[in-house]
């Protein structure tokens, strides 16, 4: 069996090379998924891709794969009518990133606060999408006591598990956060819609965080408002990816290249979701398991947390992941000559550095009180 696969999916030769039998070593083939094209297509019985690849009738039509799988949440990539109508099984890993994307969203709200001095509690936090990763912000937040409110029409429509709002309690908040895919053909699209008057209606000093898509963000009208009022922005998408836009870059507090959902927990995940699904589809038994590779013996993961110090939860967030560090890298990147610059977006998430989730590190809880103990399991840190 000939297998083709994006080659930023982690393990993804040992788990698939052995798909098909036991006994036998499939053919796995590894591509760059910018340049993937039809002429790489014959002979390919799966495709294993992520979001930066098109999946459609000009990349399939003179192949006879039969298993596509993304390992991503995000399918606008997808051509789903085209796929139907050559009967090709698809299979996608739906959450996989979520609370990578989660954990990134609270550490750049933590950040804003401690820049603004703005103290927890009086911030107003607006979720847009209440999804797989939406409804992990939202339970991160809650946890330290953030303020949190959710906007979500189509799921409204059909859970009324929440209280939901509508747009203008959106605005009114002091912090937006785009969780959403990039829809278009739907009754509520996506697409752009963080438009100008949406970045019009912020009050300044505002905070807008997107981890969705780029093509949900109106660019030209953020930049336009940015000439007359200031926002904080936290940006992991762009339109044109790779070829972001370096004058709305320059004016964010933080820019990063796609990379919200990217923890190594996350990623191996999505790779675990694809090969089940694929396993089933071609009635395998499983024979790969990401266990082994997520035990990292070699990685500190004893951290601290000091109640008494002026940002204890910011303090704690940024021993295990430093946003800072990875908005460096892209800011770094882009006094690059133009035609460098979006080598050095892809280059920044194919060289990606192992990020763990916060479950991955321990705390020593002597000394630490019980609500404060609490807050940290329901951020998903252990206690020792």
């Amino acid at each position: 069996m000939k297998i083709l696969a994006d080659q930023n999916i982690p393990f993804v030769t040992e788990a698939f090379n052995s798909l098909s039998s036991a006994t036998e070593q499939d053919e796995v083939v590894l591509f760059d998924g910018r340049q993937l094209s039809a002429a790489d297509m014959p002979g390919a019985d799966v495709l294993l891709v992520r979001s930066v690849t098109a999946v459609n009738q000009s990349l399939l039509v003179d192949c006879d794969v039969q298993f596509i799988a993304s390992a991503t949440i995000g399918t606008d990539h997808i051509d789903f009518d085209y796929l139907a109508s050559r009967n090709i099984q698809f299979a996608n890993a739906p959450g996989c990133n979520a609370i990578s994307a989660a954990e990134y969203t609270l550490c750049g709200i933590l950040l804003y606060a401690k820049q603004q001095n703005i103290p927890l509690s009086e911030l107003n936090v607006a979720v847009v999408g209440y999804g797989n990763v939406g409804s992990r912000v939202v339970q991160r937040l809650n946890a330290v006591g953030i303020n949190t409110c959710v906007y979500d029409p189509p799921r409204a429509l059909l859970h009324k598990d929440i209280d939901y709002v509508d747009w203008q309690k959106v605005v009114e908040c002091n912090v937006v956060s785009g969780h959403v895919p990039l829809t278009v053909n739907v009754d509520y699209p996506t697409k752009l819609m963080f438009n100008e008057n949406f970045f019009a209606s912020l009050a300044a000093g505002s905070l807008f965080i997107n981890t969705s898509r780029g093509g949900t963000q109106d660019e030209q009208a953020l930049l336009s408002q940015l000439q007359n009022k200031k926002l904080s922005l936290i940006l992991d998408v762009w339109q044109n990816e790779p070829s972001i836009n370096i004058d709305l870059q320059k004016q964010t507090l933080i820019s990063t290249p796609h990379i919200a959902g990217y923890s190594f927990d996350g990623k191996c995940r999505g790779t675990w979701m694809i090969y089940q699904a694929a396993c089933e589809h071609f009635g395998q038994p499983t024979r790969w398991n990401p266990d082994s590779v997520l035990e990292d013996k070699d990685m500190q993961n004893i951290v601290q947390f000091n109640p008494d110090a002026d940002y204890p939860l910011w303090d704690l967030v940024n021993q295990v992941y430093s946003i800072e560090q990875d908005s460096a890298r892209l800011r770094e990147g882009m006094a690059l000559a133009a035609s460098e610059r979006a080598l050095l977006f892809d280059q920044l998430r194919k060289n990606y550095p192992r990020r763990r989730e916060f479950s991955h590190y321990k705390i020593k809880q002597a000394g630490i009180s019980g609500s404060d103990r609490d807050m940290l399991v329901r951020l998903g840190f252990n206690l020792i």
